[in-house]
């Protein structure tokens, strides 16, 4: 989970210069997203980790915080190994 934790935050290093984000500051508090990013973020997410992101996941909550991203995409990876394809 670190390794996901550090990919993560290498990510939203490039958005959010000068600032340290913790595991669990809330990157919407923040004040600098916008619906642009939130699809970057998406899009990230699917591609560095090799998961789909449903509907049903696209929750502000699986977003918010590199702890919260981190267990989205863990329960992917589990999910997707469970049925031998990556959460796809």
């Amino acid at each position: 989970m670190d390794e996901i934790k550090s990919k993560v935050r290498g990510f939203l290093a490039k958005f959010f210069r000068n600032q340290e984000l913790g595991d669990d500051d809330d990157i919407f508090a923040q004040g600098f997203v916008s619906s642009l990013f939130a699809m970057q973020l998406v899009m990230f997410v699917e591609r560095e980790f090799q998961v789909r992101i449903a509907n049903k996941d696209l929750d502000l909550n699986n977003f918010r915080t590199v702890s919260a991203i981190a267990e989205l995409v863990r329960s992917k990876v589990d999910v997707g190994a469970e049925h031998g394809s990556q959460g796809r």
